[in-house]
């Protein structure tokens, strides 16, 4: 079966130029130039992944991203725009996106992307349809997480973040090891801090006390590890 992409770009040249790569590639393509556009289309057909630009003339490419993840739709996206800055970027990775492209790139640099959310997002769909450690639950199929009787409301990166943490109890991730399970690209445009950031921010929402962790420990010099026996 063919891979569906789905591509929502203003600029014709570019949007041509992609077309022609990916059709080559072997992926089936449709493509739109507007939000209202991709909004049609996105409600009537299914697809594998989701290239979005985030500058487009009637709003952003955040803005159909947030509207598919308020409905549920878990598809992946990239993001492919000039606005190369760590605060929009994190934010697209926060509102549910799996990786983020600037302009100008190399197309061998896209397929590469495109590769490995695609088997990121097959590896997902594994058997296993729930987490349960530590006191924290993890439904993977709604994406809730509970704590006791507490929903835990957690953005789209915390989510994925927790996930990793649970999927390897007892074992140190190193922060390489995070960031590539998070964002699948060689980290430039992510660095320790904000990685440090992610991290604190999940500590507020899982530990009772935050400041002396019992879930999520740090190991000095090697990274981070989920303590599964934490609410024993």
């Amino acid at each position: 079966m063919q891979i569906r992409l789905f591509l929502l770009e203003d600029d014709a040249a570019l949007t041509d130029g992609l077309s022609y790569s990916l059709r080559r590639q072997g992926y089936l393509l449709e493509t739109a130039g507007t939000i209202s556009e991709a909004k049609e289309k996105l409600q009537n057909r299914q697809y594998d992944l989701l290239l979005l630009d985030v500058t487009l003339p009637d709003g952003t490419g955040f803005a159909v991203c947030d509207w598919l993840r308020a409905r549920a739709n878990h598809v992946p996206i990239i993001f492919l725009t000039a606005l190369d800055d760590e605060v929009n970027m994190v934010r697209g990775l926060d509102m549910g996106a799996d990786d983020y492209i600037t302009k100008p790139f190399k197309l061998s640099v896209l397929f590469a992307r495109i590769h490995a959310v695609l088997r990121r997002s097959s590896g997902d769909a594994e058997v296993q349809t729930e987490l349960n450690s530590a006191g924290v639950k993890m439904s993977l199929l709604q994406g809730k997480v509970s704590l006791g009787e507490r929903t835990v409301e957690l953005t789209n990166a915390e989510y994925r973040l927790l996930r990793c943490f649970m999927e390897h109890p007892g074992q140190v991730l190193s922060a390489d090891q995070l960031l590539e399970r998070l964002w699948d690209c060689d980290g430039h445009f992510v660095d320790n801090n904000t990685l440090s950031v992610y991290i604190s921010r999940l500590r507020t929402k899982i530990e009772e006390i935050p400041a002396k962790p019992r879930r999520i420990m740090t190991v000095r010099g090697m990274g981070y590890k989920w303590n599964a026996e934490a609410d024993a």
